[in-house]
């Protein structure tokens, strides 16, 4: 139900996944998305990293000490997790499904490897593949921002590679070659997934019900 009403909403939220190699922008994107689309809600992290100047815990990520990350794998509490460079990421399946419930729809920008997980639980999930213009358009943007040592730098370029690769496993694939169109088309996607018919079939059968109401003639 409604946290605000008590009233059961129309339909149950969607999940999005949204992958791309590390550089591509992907949580920029969906961070613009979700501040211009309505009922649209990025799903925050749970991480064993330290916080990097000018993170907030609760508000960047959920920042959790190894052990803690290491006792709710244990406990199975993810949708899905991952150890990216040596830092555990993981989104919280009851996070998750609070806010499905609430029929309010879920972004997850994971990597392929956690969107494989979140499909083995989800089947319905809508995936969505954000690639860079090029090859080469990726290295110079992670050049540009890293600190990374030189043989970090070709681990991430290789991890890309390899993550291209699996753009056939999503629904859908969009370039980062703009990012105010990038966000246009990813819009795009997430309000026409709203309509179709699986996700909007209640809401139909609702109107469609006042149509065998019978009023009286004047």
């Amino acid at each position: 139900m409604s946290s605000e009403t008590g009233i059961p909403p129309a339909r149950r939220g969607l999940l999005f996944v949204v992958s791309a190699p590390s550089g591509t922008g992907k949580t920029t994107v969906v961070e613009r998305l979700v501040h211009v689309l309505p009922d649209l809600v990025l799903s925050r992290s749970y991480t064993s990293r330290a916080a990097r100047p000018g993170e907030a815990d609760g508000v960047d990520y959920n920042f959790v000490s190894r052990a803690r990350f290491d006792e709710m794998v244990a406990a199975d509490a993810f949708l899905e997790w991952a150890d990216v460079f040596g830092n555990l990421y993981g989104t919280c399946e009851a996070d998750a499904e609070r806010v499905l419930r609430q029929g309010r729809d879920l972004v997850l920008v994971i990597d392929v490897q956690g969107a494989r997980q979140v499909r083995r639980r989800y089947a319905d999930t809508v995936g969505v593949f954000v690639m860079p213009p090029s090859f080469a358009v990726l290295e110079q943007r992670l050049r540009g921002r890293s600190k990374d040592t030189e043989a970090a730098m070709q681990r991430r370029l290789e991890t890309a590679r390899a993550e291209v690769a699996a753009f056939t496993e999503y629904e859908y694939v969009i370039v980062n070659d703009e990012l105010d169109a990038c966000v246009d088309r990813l819009r795009a996607i997430v309000l026409a997934e709203r309509t179709r018919l699986r996700s909007a079939q209640r809401e139909a059968e609702r109107i469609v019900a006042t149509f065998s109401m019978r009023t009286e003639p004047r």
